[in-house]
Protein backbone atom coordinates (compact mmCIF):
# COMPACT_ATOMS: atom_id res chain seq x y z
CA UNK A 1 0.00 0.00 0.00
CA UNK A 2 1.29 3.31 -1.01
CA UNK A 3 1.32 5.57 2.25
CA UNK A 4 -0.42 9.09 1.14
CA UNK A 5 -0.48 11.24 4.93
CA UNK A 6 1.96 10.48 7.70
CA UNK A 7 1.52 12.69 10.58
CA UNK A 8 4.51 12.73 13.22
CA UNK A 9 4.14 13.91 16.54
CA UNK A 10 2.16 16.63 15.59
CA UNK A 11 1.30 18.52 19.02
CA UNK A 12 -1.23 22.15 18.72
CA UNK A 13 -1.22 24.65 21.76
CA UNK A 14 -4.06 27.53 21.70
CA UNK A 15 -2.65 29.29 24.52
CA UNK A 16 -1.77 27.11 27.78
CA UNK A 17 -4.56 24.35 26.50
CA UNK A 18 -3.40 21.66 24.32
CA UNK A 19 -5.64 20.73 21.54
CA UNK A 20 -3.65 17.75 20.58
CA UNK A 21 -0.63 16.30 21.94
CA UNK A 22 2.00 14.40 20.52
CA UNK A 23 -0.12 12.35 17.88
CA UNK A 24 1.26 10.07 14.76
CA UNK A 25 -0.28 7.88 12.32
CA UNK A 26 -0.01 7.21 8.58
CA UNK A 27 -2.89 6.97 6.00
CA UNK A 28 -2.64 4.83 2.85
CA UNK A 29 -3.61 5.65 -0.76
CA UNK A 30 -7.53 5.19 -1.60
CA UNK A 31 -8.24 4.36 2.63
CA UNK A 32 -11.25 5.28 4.55
CA UNK A 33 -10.00 6.92 8.12
CA UNK A 34 -12.18 7.61 10.34
CA UNK A 35 -11.55 9.97 13.38
CA UNK A 36 -13.06 8.78 16.82
CA UNK A 37 -13.37 11.00 20.07
CA UNK A 38 -16.03 12.74 21.77
CA UNK A 39 -16.86 16.25 22.01
CA UNK A 40 -13.34 17.83 22.80
CA UNK A 41 -10.57 15.38 22.23
CA UNK A 42 -9.14 17.25 19.26
CA UNK A 43 -11.06 15.78 16.09
CA UNK A 44 -11.43 19.13 14.75
CA UNK A 45 -8.19 20.33 15.39
CA UNK A 46 -6.18 17.74 14.19
CA UNK A 47 -8.32 18.18 10.91
CA UNK A 48 -7.87 21.72 10.60
CA UNK A 49 -3.60 21.13 10.64
CA UNK A 50 -4.39 18.49 7.96
CA UNK A 51 -6.10 21.15 5.82
CA UNK A 52 -3.51 23.85 6.26
CA UNK A 53 -6.05 26.38 8.36
CA UNK A 54 -4.27 25.86 11.35
CA UNK A 55 -0.12 25.47 11.90
CA UNK A 56 0.96 22.38 14.33
CA UNK A 57 2.59 24.07 17.45
CA UNK A 58 5.40 20.55 17.01
CA UNK A 59 5.70 17.93 14.98
CA UNK A 60 4.91 17.51 10.92
CA UNK A 61 2.48 16.50 8.64
CA UNK A 62 3.54 15.19 5.32
CA UNK A 63 1.05 14.52 2.33
CA UNK A 64 2.90 12.44 -0.59
CA UNK A 65 5.96 13.79 0.68
CA UNK A 66 5.53 17.02 1.09
CA UNK A 67 5.05 19.09 4.39
CA UNK A 68 1.51 20.65 4.52
CA UNK A 69 1.88 24.27 4.70
CA UNK A 70 0.00 25.92 7.40
CA UNK A 71 -2.27 27.60 4.30
CA UNK A 72 -5.34 26.22 3.20
CA UNK A 73 -5.00 27.58 -0.50
CA UNK A 74 -1.60 26.06 -0.44
CA UNK A 75 -2.76 22.87 0.72
CA UNK A 76 -5.53 22.84 -1.38
CA UNK A 77 -3.21 23.00 -4.52
CA UNK A 78 -1.34 20.20 -3.12
CA UNK A 79 -4.61 17.96 -3.18
CA UNK A 80 -6.21 18.54 -0.19
CA UNK A 81 -9.93 19.23 0.59
CA UNK A 82 -12.11 19.62 3.27
CA UNK A 83 -15.72 20.14 4.05
CA UNK A 84 -16.53 21.92 7.53
CA UNK A 85 -18.70 21.07 10.26
CA UNK A 86 -20.62 24.24 9.99
CA UNK A 87 -21.31 24.21 6.40
CA UNK A 88 -20.31 27.89 4.71
CA UNK A 89 -21.14 28.22 1.53
CA UNK A 90 -21.27 31.99 -0.36
CA UNK A 91 -24.81 32.53 0.44
CA UNK A 92 -25.47 35.62 -2.30
CA UNK A 93 -23.77 33.53 -4.93
CA UNK A 94 -25.60 30.37 -6.51
CA UNK A 95 -24.76 27.23 -5.88
CA UNK A 96 -22.84 26.90 -9.55
CA UNK A 97 -20.98 30.10 -8.51
CA UNK A 98 -20.00 28.45 -4.90
CA UNK A 99 -18.66 25.75 -6.30
CA UNK A 100 -16.76 27.20 -9.56
CA UNK A 101 -14.83 28.77 -6.67
CA UNK A 102 -13.09 25.77 -5.96
CA UNK A 103 -12.36 24.70 -9.57
CA UNK A 104 -10.55 28.27 -10.11
CA UNK A 105 -8.77 28.35 -6.73
CA UNK A 106 -8.19 24.50 -6.18
CA UNK A 107 -5.53 22.16 -7.07
CA UNK A 108 -6.25 22.58 -10.80
CA UNK A 109 -6.63 25.92 -10.47
CA UNK A 110 -8.86 26.02 -14.13
CA UNK A 111 -8.52 29.56 -15.61
CA UNK A 112 -11.15 29.19 -18.18
CA UNK A 113 -14.22 30.07 -16.74
CA UNK A 114 -16.56 28.04 -19.34
CA UNK A 115 -14.56 25.07 -18.65
CA UNK A 116 -15.06 25.82 -14.69
CA UNK A 117 -18.12 26.04 -15.12
CA UNK A 118 -18.65 22.51 -17.12
CA UNK A 119 -16.25 21.04 -14.30
CA UNK A 120 -19.13 21.79 -11.89
CA UNK A 121 -22.01 21.17 -13.70
CA UNK A 122 -20.87 17.92 -13.95
CA UNK A 123 -20.11 17.72 -10.28
CA UNK A 124 -23.06 19.10 -9.71
CA UNK A 125 -25.11 16.33 -11.14
CA UNK A 126 -23.22 14.19 -9.51
CA UNK A 127 -24.52 15.84 -6.26
CA UNK A 128 -27.92 15.76 -6.97
CA UNK A 129 -27.80 19.50 -7.38
CA UNK A 130 -27.89 20.06 -10.76
CA UNK A 131 -31.81 21.11 -10.56
CA UNK A 132 -30.62 23.78 -8.15
CA UNK A 133 -27.69 25.39 -9.50
CA UNK A 134 -28.96 28.56 -10.96
CA UNK A 135 -30.74 29.29 -7.08
CA UNK A 136 -28.92 31.02 -4.56
CA UNK A 137 -26.74 28.84 -2.04
CA UNK A 138 -28.72 30.55 0.76
CA UNK A 139 -31.95 28.36 -0.39
CA UNK A 140 -30.41 25.28 -0.18
CA UNK A 141 -32.32 22.83 2.70
CA UNK A 142 -29.47 21.22 5.13
CA UNK A 143 -28.51 18.37 3.65
CA UNK A 144 -28.43 20.67 -0.10
CA UNK A 145 -25.75 22.45 1.94
CA UNK A 146 -24.06 19.90 2.97
CA UNK A 147 -23.70 18.66 -0.57
CA UNK A 148 -22.63 22.12 -1.96
CA UNK A 149 -19.78 21.90 0.63
CA UNK A 150 -18.93 18.42 -1.02
CA UNK A 151 -19.15 19.48 -4.25
CA UNK A 152 -17.00 22.86 -3.59
CA UNK A 153 -14.52 20.30 -2.15
CA UNK A 154 -14.66 18.26 -5.57
CA UNK A 155 -14.25 20.60 -7.68
CA UNK A 156 -10.66 21.48 -6.46
CA UNK A 157 -9.31 18.19 -8.03
CA UNK A 158 -8.73 16.31 -4.57
CA UNK A 159 -6.48 13.20 -3.42
CA UNK A 160 -7.41 13.62 0.28
CA UNK A 161 -10.71 14.84 1.11
CA UNK A 162 -11.74 15.91 4.88
CA UNK A 163 -15.16 15.19 5.81
CA UNK A 164 -15.81 16.85 9.07
CA UNK A 165 -19.59 15.60 10.09
CA UNK A 166 -21.47 15.98 6.94
CA UNK A 167 -24.11 13.66 8.40
CA UNK A 168 -25.24 15.69 11.45
CA UNK A 169 -28.58 16.94 11.40
CA UNK A 170 -29.47 15.01 8.46
CA UNK A 171 -32.75 12.46 8.91
CA UNK A 172 -32.61 8.75 8.77
CA UNK A 173 -33.68 8.82 4.87
CA UNK A 174 -30.59 12.10 3.97
CA UNK A 175 -27.88 9.77 5.82
CA UNK A 176 -28.64 6.45 3.65
CA UNK A 177 -28.35 8.94 0.45
CA UNK A 178 -25.43 10.95 1.59
CA UNK A 179 -23.56 7.22 2.64
CA UNK A 180 -24.00 6.34 -0.70
CA UNK A 181 -23.14 9.16 -2.55
CA UNK A 182 -19.60 9.35 -0.48
CA UNK A 183 -19.04 6.08 -1.36
CA UNK A 184 -19.72 6.78 -5.19
CA UNK A 185 -17.56 9.69 -5.22
CA UNK A 186 -14.71 7.49 -3.41
CA UNK A 187 -14.46 5.63 -5.64
CA UNK A 188 -15.08 7.24 -9.33
CA UNK A 189 -12.56 10.26 -8.33
CA UNK A 190 -10.28 7.51 -6.50
CA UNK A 191 -10.17 9.69 -3.44
CA UNK A 192 -8.90 8.55 -0.01
CA UNK A 193 -11.02 9.90 2.88
CA UNK A 194 -10.45 10.90 6.39
CA UNK A 195 -14.04 11.66 8.25
CA UNK A 196 -15.20 12.98 11.24
CA UNK A 197 -18.76 11.36 12.99
CA UNK A 198 -20.09 11.29 16.03
CA UNK A 199 -22.76 8.37 14.43
CA UNK A 200 -20.45 5.68 15.43
CA UNK A 201 -22.54 3.21 13.76
CA UNK A 202 -21.75 5.26 10.80
CA UNK A 203 -17.81 5.50 11.36
CA UNK A 204 -17.80 1.83 11.59
CA UNK A 205 -19.66 1.38 8.47
CA UNK A 206 -17.91 3.62 6.66
CA UNK A 207 -14.64 3.54 7.78
CA UNK A 208 -11.71 0.60 6.85
CA UNK A 209 -9.40 1.92 10.39
CA UNK A 210 -9.95 4.16 12.72
CA UNK A 211 -7.79 6.19 14.97
CA UNK A 212 -9.18 7.16 18.53
CA UNK A 213 -8.13 10.59 20.05
CA UNK A 214 -8.98 11.17 23.51
CA UNK A 215 -8.03 14.34 25.51
CA UNK A 216 -5.85 15.50 22.34
CA UNK A 217 -4.10 12.23 22.70
CA UNK A 218 -3.84 9.32 20.61
CA UNK A 219 -5.76 6.55 22.57
CA UNK A 220 -5.63 3.94 19.82
CA UNK A 221 -5.30 2.81 15.88
CA UNK A 222 -7.50 -0.57 14.49
CA UNK A 223 -10.21 -1.79 12.56
CA UNK A 224 -13.73 -1.05 13.09
CA UNK A 225 -14.13 -4.51 14.59
CA UNK A 226 -10.55 -3.82 16.91
CA UNK A 227 -11.65 -0.21 18.16
CA UNK A 228 -15.14 -1.49 18.97
CA UNK A 229 -14.00 -4.29 20.69
CA UNK A 230 -10.98 -2.14 22.75
CA UNK A 231 -11.53 -1.85 26.54
CA UNK A 232 -9.89 1.59 26.30
CA UNK A 233 -12.12 3.01 23.71
CA UNK A 234 -15.40 1.58 25.67
CA UNK A 235 -14.08 3.48 29.11
CA UNK A 236 -13.74 6.66 27.39
CA UNK A 237 -16.57 6.22 25.68
CA UNK A 238 -18.84 5.22 28.86
CA UNK A 239 -16.76 5.78 31.55
CA UNK A 240 -15.72 3.44 34.38
CA UNK A 241 -18.63 3.41 36.32
CA UNK A 242 -20.80 2.44 33.47
CA UNK A 243 -18.42 -0.47 32.02
CA UNK A 244 -18.29 -1.66 35.44
CA UNK A 245 -22.02 -2.20 35.74
CA UNK A 246 -22.50 -3.40 32.25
Amino acid sequence: MTTLLQVRQVTRRFGGITAVSDVSFDMFQGEVLGLMGANGAGKTTLFSMIAGNVAPSSGQILFEGKAVPARPDQASRLGIARTFQIVRPFPGMTVLENCMVGALYGSGRERDLNQARRICEGILEEVGLSAQMFKAAATLTLAGRKRLEIARALSTHPRLLLLDEVLAGLNASEVDEALALIEEIRQRHSLSIIIIEHVMKVLMRMSHRIVVLHEGKKLMEGTPSQVGSDPRVIKAYLGEKNVRAA
